[in-house]
């Protein structure tokens, strides 16, 4: 008799569910005679989870369409929460994967809880140990670890947060953290940019500064210090130029266009797919940002980053002298990305020699272990 296959149905709502996800995805999809893999949109951010998911070839079989003009985080909560509870009645899976520390990917596996279906945390264990920075992410991920059965740690150093904490050793798996896997699907992926700005970026001479600054916790009064750091910058370094793709959420873009728009040699550019990304990536001198994934992403490039956060959950990179917290004073952003541009040894310093997050295979652990 033929044994029956393992189903499987994994949760994305936002851009950087989709790229974490995406190899898990395909891990999944090549394991069709073991597995029934079912994918679910909550479509927390619709126009940048779609961009990411046709780079990835990913249909969702199943597509919640929650997102609303400045939803709120009780709104997406709930939203989520009823989305998928007749998702889980409908489909009975066998496991529920989530990734990261999204709402969508706590709402969820609460409603795998209320359902009895056992859920897989993909980046279980990341800590910050502070709840107001990343707001809400380390609540969120805290709660989503605290409702998974099977904890999918990236690094040793999540792992040991969870023992830590009182979970169980036998449902902490160390795996790599997918981005990885991630970005190395993308760098096999051929490239033609189809924006000539973009282009245009790429080949112009000169040191590249490639910025990000998005997070709920930077909005306001933070934000404007990192876009005043960025005006003085390009003041005193005529080779530099700063490309930084602008957020969709209207509290970012209302900080950032007004300041930086008119500027000589920033490039304000709406936000891009994922090859594109890895190619300013791959092109930058120096990154500065307050996103979780480019901090696990730039080793692969051998790029120093400057993380524009109070603390990180990611600390691998700042513990190897390869990435620096510098908060979001424009002061300290200044000392620190001129010591950079002007000493070539303490850049020099910075280079990573390797990646602390993970070595591609992440994917492919993760599905071995719930076949086991």
């Amino acid at each position: 008799m033929m044994k029956r296959k393992l189903k499987v149905l994994s949760v994305i709502g936002t851009r950087p569910e989709a790229i974490k996800m995406a190899p898990l995805i395909r891990e999944l999809s090549r394991r069709a005679d073991r597995v029934e893999s079912l994918v679910v949109s909550t479509a927390q951010h619709r126009q940048m989870l779609d961009q990411t998911l046709r780079v990835f070839g990913i249909v969702p079989d199943i597509d919640l369409d929650i997102m609303r003009p400045r939803q709120s985080l009780r709104q997406t909560t709930v939203d989520v929460l009823t989305g998928m509870e007749p998702v889980l009645r409908q489909h009975k899976p066998d496991v529920l994967l989530v990734q990261g520390d999204t709402t969508s990917a706590w709402a969820s596996a609460l409603a795998g809880f209320h359902q009895k279906t056992p859920v897989g945390h993909v980046e279980a264990g990341l800590r910050s140990f502070d709840l107001g920075n990343p707001y809400p992410e380390e609540m969120n991920r805290r709660l989503t670890d605290a409702l998974a059965s099977f904890h999918f740690a990236p690094t040793a150093r999540a792992r040991d947060n969870l023992l830590r904490e009182g979970f169980s050793r036998g449902n902490i798996f160390v795996t790599g953290n997918t981005v990885v896997d991630a970005l190395q699907l993308a760098l096999r992926m051929p490239f033609e940019p189809r924006d000539g700005a973009i282009r245009k970026i790429l080949d112009a001479p000169g040191r590249l500064l490639l910025v990000t600054a998005h997070r709920r916790e930077n909005w306001g009064k933070p934000l404007a210090e990192i876009c005043d750091a960025l005006r003085k910058l390009v003041r005193q370094f005529p080779d530099l130029r700063v490309v930084c793709p602008v957020h969709l959420n209207p509290e970012v873009r209302q900080t950032v266009m007004p300041t930086l728009k008119r500027l000589d040699r920033i490039h304000l550019i709406q936000p891009v797919d994922y090859l594109t990304l890895a190619q300013l990536m791959k092109r930058a001198h120096l990154i500065l940002t307050d996103s979780g994934g480019l901090q696990e992403e730039a080793p692969t490039f051998g790029k120093p980053v400057l993380v524009m956060r109070k603390c990180t959950e990611r600390p691998e990179a700042t513990d190897a002298g390869w990435a620096s917290l510098v908060g979001t004073r424009a002061n300290s952003i200044l000392s620190e990305t001129r010591r950079l541009l002007m000493d070539s040894s303490a850049y020099a310093r910075m280079i990573p020699r390797s990646n602390p997050y993970g070595d591609g295979q992440a994917a492919r652990r993760i599905v071995d272990i719930l076949l086991r």
